[in-house]
């Protein structure tokens, strides 16, 4: 067998069941059991005396039982006391067998692995892995650490353990298998180990390196790993950069253009600010070249990319090119309608709206509109790349919140505006900051523009986090605050009543505040209402008709009322530092105080307590994505369950930050010099995922 590609079925053991079992772990060929890295490690290098224990500690222990009962209470077990010269430990087992009944009886010499608890009647271990000692002298202990691999049901550890093995074996006996495409040069600088070198410390480490050193990721065969697999990364998103660079773009040049830029400008109701204006240079100069732009702009809540967006729209208008802008909910495709009609009210072009709810003629009309070129902006929802959409000369597409689109989704869009070699300039907006870290590597095929500063007269929000238990005391500031002619936002995490989640129902908490609140209005918005529905409700909430809007988390974004200067958020602990900062970033949009209660459900966990303070003490968005990529980690932060999100088989973002840094200049060494090792790095870490590394 010479090839790592081979099927795991070609190893020996490896039946039709172990096969399904593998298969759902993602290990199909050699080499995925080569990278199925162990989660932690056993040290059974050691054997340590009893006395010596403490609560916490995974140890192996020898000594003979003293003392076997069967308890007959509740789930039957048996306990065994062990003892050797220094101390005694009890031995629990529940499901044992009448061949452990028969072996452990007094007298008997085992040693045993496990972890050690301290209960009521001393030190014990539950379940130990044990074996029967022949005499007190022989060799119990292991060369090296054992390592302990992610499973699945009916797949054992010791099974597992014997592939991996019969895996390396065939490394060994063929060095060409595992081989380094990372430059010699870059291994020297940092000082890693070869490839076949870092596989083997990792799957059986010697006894010199220590179980923290290992689950800690601070080791060079971790490290070495997790550098190629960014790296590997990194190379696809720039291979896909250089392959877009190939392509045409239309450029956006017109003699009239500076006038409509001027009109533009002045008949917005309010100044840039100079973050924006830096921005818009950037676009411009993209959408002057012959490329296609691949820019993502970043900005905090309210910083202002609508308007920027809307510059670049009217750069692709004026050369007599469509839009299409595309946002992830009605709600906000309906926002962005609404400001996009006031701006462009005095241009000769039609804006026009298409969603999965705009049926009949009307359709019918939008559809011929976008195929004559009659409609010069269109805005909508994933609507908008279905097969029946087509453009005259699609010239820029706008996404919003582009993260919380599936690569398929944002790919078909682009398409859609695809003619010969030409393809419409691209421009992603996101109002979730994203950490820098992540943002070196899930986006370096894009260029990032940040909207680092709020129009002058934002005030800071004021959080206070307060336990339910003071419910009485919000609704009670609540009837107080609209008495001042002021609004509210209370927002409910979950749309149905969930006694598993405990979360409040939108309808029943919109039901207890009427009861509660006789003399303010009250209204209940969520994701299952009609369109027309929710714009009524929105409508009727921006011109003061209602002062208390109870709401799911669809007013994430793109409600802007500033007369609501209150918000409620019931349950803030199920929801990500995030997604909290954009509910709240609801507020503060007027000229008086704003405020926003994170009232949650007690007992609170230690690690829910630090990401509300978090959020308590910080207005800055891209600290809050930091500190919430620290304490969740990638996955949740970027919402995994969107296809496209990177997802590491080795690599940890927040571990290993510090190797973001090198990754750059790496790569364009590797380009410049050795562009033959790109393409099966890539294969090695990303597989298949590659056929979508262009979106």
């Amino acid at each position: 067998m010479n090839d790592l590609s081979q099927s795991v079925g070609n190893l020996s053991g490896v039946g039709a069941q172990t096969l399904y079992r593998l298969d759902k772990l993602g290990i199909r060929v050699i080499s995925d059991l080569i990278f199925h890295l162990p989660y932690r490690y056993e040290d059974r290098t050691r054997v340590y005396v009893i006395a010596s224990l403490m609560s916490g500690m995974h140890a192996l222990i020898t000594g003979r039982i003293e003392y076997v009962d069967v308890l007959p209470r509740g789930r039957k077990g048996l306990v065994c006391k062990m003892t050797d010269d220094t101390g005694e430990i009890t031995l629990r087992f529940f499901h044992f067998n009448a061949y452990q009944h028969n072996v452990l009886k007094p007298g008997t010499l085992i040693s045993c692995f496990g972890e050690v608890r301290q209960t009521f009647s001393g030190l014990e271990m539950t379940h130990p892995d044990y074996r029967i000692m022949t005499h007190p002298d022989a060799d119990i202990t292991e060369s090296r650490l054992t390592p302990v691999y992610p499973l699945t049901e009916g797949l054992s550890q010791n099974a597992l353990r014997k592939l991996v093995k019969q895996a390396l074996h065939l490394c060994e006996l063929n060095s060409q298998l595992l081989i380094d495409w990372v430059p010699e040069q870059a291994l020297k600088r940092f000082a890693f180990p070869t490839l076949a070198s870092a596989i083997n410390t990792l799957h059986a480490p010697d006894e010199m390196i220590s179980v923290d050193a290992l689950q800690s990721g601070n080791v060079p065969a971790l490290k070495r790993l997790a550098f190629e697999e960014l790296l590997a990364h990194h190379l696809s998103l720039r291979v896909t950069r250089n392959k877009a660079r190939k392509w045409q773009a239309p450029r956006f040049t017109n003699k009239d253009q500076p006038t409509l830029i001027t009109q533009f400008l002045d008949s917005l109701p309010f100044k840039l600010t100079g973050a924006q204006q830096r921005v818009i240079k950037e676009i411009s100069a993209d959408c002057s070249s012959s490329q296609p732009m691949l820019r993502l702009v970043q900005g905090d809540v309210g910083s202002g990319k609508t308007i920027v967006s809307a510059y670049a729209a009217l750069l692709a208008l004026s050369a007599g090119y469509q839009v299409a802008v595309m946002a992830p909910t009605e709600l906000l495709a309906e926002q962005h309608l609404r400001n996009f009609s006031v701006w462009f009210a005095s241009f000769n072009t039609q804006v026009a709206f298409l969603t999965g709810q705009v049926k009949g003629n009307i359709r019918k009309e939008i559809l011929q509109g976008l195929a004559d070129g009659v409609v010069g902006i269109i805005i909508g929802t994933h609507a908008l790349f279905q097969e029946s959409v087509n453009f005259k000369n699609l010239g820029l597409i706008i996404i919003d919140e582009q993260h919380r689109f599936g690569v398929n989704q944002r790919m078909a869009l682009r398409e859609k505006g695809q003619q010969g070699n030409v393809r419409p300039h691209q421009l992603v907006m996101t109002a979730t900051p994203i950490p820098r870290t992540l943002a070196m590597l899930q986006y370096s095929d894009l260029d990032v523009s940040i909207i680092d500063e709020l129009p002058p007269g934002r005030k800071p929000i004021v959080t206070s986090v307060i336990p339910a238990e003071r419910r009485a005391e919000v609704i009670d500031r609540i009837n107080s605050w609209v008495e001042k002619g002021r609004q509210v936002y209370w927002v409910c995490t979950l749309i149905e009543e969930s006694e598993v989640l405990e979360c409040e129902a939108a309808e029943k908490t919109a039901e207890l505040l009427t009861l509660a609140l006789p003399k303010v209005k009250v209204a209940l918005i969520h994701g299952r209402m009609k369109s027309v529905d929710k714009e009524i409700v929105m409508q009727a909430f921006k011109h003061h008709q209602i002062d208390l809007l109870v709401a799911t988390t669809v007013i994430e974004v793109g409600v802007d009322v500033p007369n609501a200067g209150l918000m409620v958020i019931e349950n803030p602990e199920r929801l990500g530092l995030s997604q909290l900062h954009q509910l709240r970033g609801r507020v503060g949009r007027g000229e008086g105080d704003s405020y926003c209660l994170l009232m949650y459900q007690t007992p609170l966990s230690e690690v829910a307590r630090q990401r509300l303070g978090i959020l308590r003490d910080s207005n800055d968005g891209f600290v809050i994505a930091e500190k919430d990529l620290e304490l969740r980690g990638p996955g949740e932060v970027m919402g995994t369950r969107q296809t496209g999100a990177i997802n590491f088989r080795i690599a940890d973002l927040v571990r290993d930050a510090d190797l973001l840094e090198t990754i750059q200049p790496i790569a364009e060494e590797i380009f410049t010099n050795s562009p033959h090792v790109i393409q099966p790095l890539c294969d090695r870490w990303l597989g298949a995922s590659t056929d979508y590394a262009e979106v």
